[in-house]
């Protein structure tokens, strides 16, 4: 007898087995829209147009992951190599995307059967008053597992969505390191053009100086008259104001470095105390084409992967509307005394399937669609709008480049022309042609090129980094804890 039943549950269960094998293979089509990369029509050149050392070739990657090299300036590569490393932005993404991939293996352990192991150990006594007043031993020991099939794709597409989750995160630690580079690139600059800034600030002083000692000797001399010894002195005043703001600019400079090296406030300022030049420009920088930027740029590619994501949203929310089917079985031993816990006849075993089904949820589950399609349909205009900003950026970075290099060329002229009209103003004011306002005048005028001159070089070298950055180079140099992905 006993037989015939082992007989009628392994029928039973073989048939089971093909049924769920059958309805697996049903539910290999999953519900919910497939995602399409969008596709965005971009002009193919670039409106601004390309000159002062601007073309329009294909860009070398290798001098897009290095930019700062074109610079040519061995401290600022130095900078941006700490400031890889140590940079606390950048751990951030690191830990970011340590996050994604854990949610994306939480997400794959729900395609795989669950297992649990449970044993217990139960001594009961019955009332003498109501029962018979016997203690009783209970024994159990066994495995449970339970397995949920994926037959319309709801956890297939929570694990898409977590893939592109991870892939998104990739590419915000790729944008980081892009805002990083162009960051410690720009107030590096900002220090070179603050250090000349404060050079020529004090030679003008010193002119000045000189210039207010002589007023002085020709005013006690009876040659020269008061107000010309006070209009001496508050140019010399005037000037001398500037440094103080110059000083004040040039430290928070020094200080943002350090910090984005994550170091302290102040660590930097024995390395980058002594002066040193403006960075110099390349002769030529190849710029590529519109399409070639939307590829590149970190931040356009994070904005599709979040669309792709929020797409696969779409498709779990959507399976909730069909049946779920779980498989639930379990093996053990139960005795009532623990000699016999492995006696051939404390074996037990049940297994069976399990469905549900929403049959009423005012509406939930269909709300939760709509829900998940308008933020698909949000993600797809921050995708858009992506891509527009990324073309902008870029267009300004090339005219700024280009006019700025016009406009120092100007300046050139300018500061030479002011130089010679001071040489000028300071032979007739001594011959006693002109009075001492025009000398003021030309040595205002003077300063004002000169140090408008060392802003246009800092601007220029600040408007490179730009266009670098807004082509998305500086970042396809391989960060830690993207070679650890790799590898796994």
């Amino acid at each position: 007898m006993n037989g015939t039943k082992k007989i009628v549950t392994i029928r039973s269960l073989k048939r089971l087995l093909a049924v769920l094998f059958l309805l697996s293979l049903a539910g290999c089509a999953t519900v919910g829209p497939e995602y399409v990369p969008p596709e965005t029509t971009v002009s193919t050149d670039w409106h601004t147009p390309l000159n002062r050392g601007l073309i329009a070739g294909e860009t070398d990657p290798q001098v897009l992951a290095t930019w700062w090299n074109t610079l040519n300036d061995p401290e600022l590569s130095a900078l941006i190599e700490r400031a890889v490393k140590g940079n606390l932005d950048i751990k951030e993404a690191g830990a970011r995307i340590r996050e994604a991939r854990a949610r994306r293996g939480l997400a794959r352990a729900d395609l795989f059967p669950a297992l649990d192991a449970a044993g217990s150990a139960t001594w009961s006594g019955a009332s003498e008053d109501t029962g018979t007043g016997e203690t009783r031993d209970f024994y159990a020991a066994g495995f449970d597992a339970g397995w949920e099939l994926d037959l319309f794709g709801g956890t297939r597409r929570s694990v898409e969505a977590a893939d592109a989750d991870l892939q998104a995160g990739h590419e915000n630690l790729h944008d980081v390191l892009v805002s990083l580079t162009a960051e410690v690139a720009l107030n590096y600059v900002e220090v070179r053009t603050y250090q000349k800034r404060l050079a020529v600030t004090k030679g003008n002083l010193e002119i000045q100086q000189q210039t207010y000692s002589l007023i002085q000797s020709r005013y006690h001399a009876g040659l020269d008259d008061e107000l010309a010894m006070h209009q001496a002195r508050s140019s010399l005043e005037s000037t001398r104001s500037q440094i103080p703001t110059l000083r004040t600019s040039l430290e928070e400079a020094m200080n943002r470095i350090a910090v984005l090296l994550g170091e302290q406030p102040g660590a930097l300022h024995g390395q980058l105390r002594n002066d040193q030049p403006v960075p110099v420009v390349p002769l030529e920088v190849a710029v590529g084409v519109p399409a070639d930027t939307l590829r590149r740029r970190p931040d356009i590619r994070r904005a599709e992967r979040q669309l792709a994501a929020q797409t696969a949203r779409i498709g779990v929310a959507t399976a909730d509307l069909y049946p779920k089917f779980r498989l639930n079985g379990s093996i053990g031993i139960e005795a009532l005394s623990l000699g016999n816990l492995v006696s051939a006849g404390s074996r037990t075993f049940s297994i069976g399937p399990r469905i549900t089904w929403p049959i009423f949820d005012a509406g939930a589950i269909r709300t939760n669609i709509e829900i998940q399609s308008a933020v698909q349909e949000q993600t797809m205009i921050q995708y858009e709008s992506t891509v527009l900003s990324a073309l902008e950026e870029v267009e300004n970075a090339l005219v700024a480049y280009a006019e700025e290099q016009i406009r120092k060329m100007s300046l050139e002229e300018a500061a030479d022309a002011a130089e010679q009209a001071l040489e000028l103003a300071q032979y007739k004011y001594q011959t006693g042609l002109i009075d001492f306002i025009t000398v003021l005048d030309a040595q205002r005028s003077l300063l004002t090129y000169e140090e408008q001159l060392v802003q246009s070089a800092g601007s220029i070298a600040s408007n490179l980094v730009r266009l670098y950055k807004a082509l998305g180079g500086g970042w396809t140099s391989m960060a830690p804890e993207e070679e650890d992905e790799s590898r796994g």
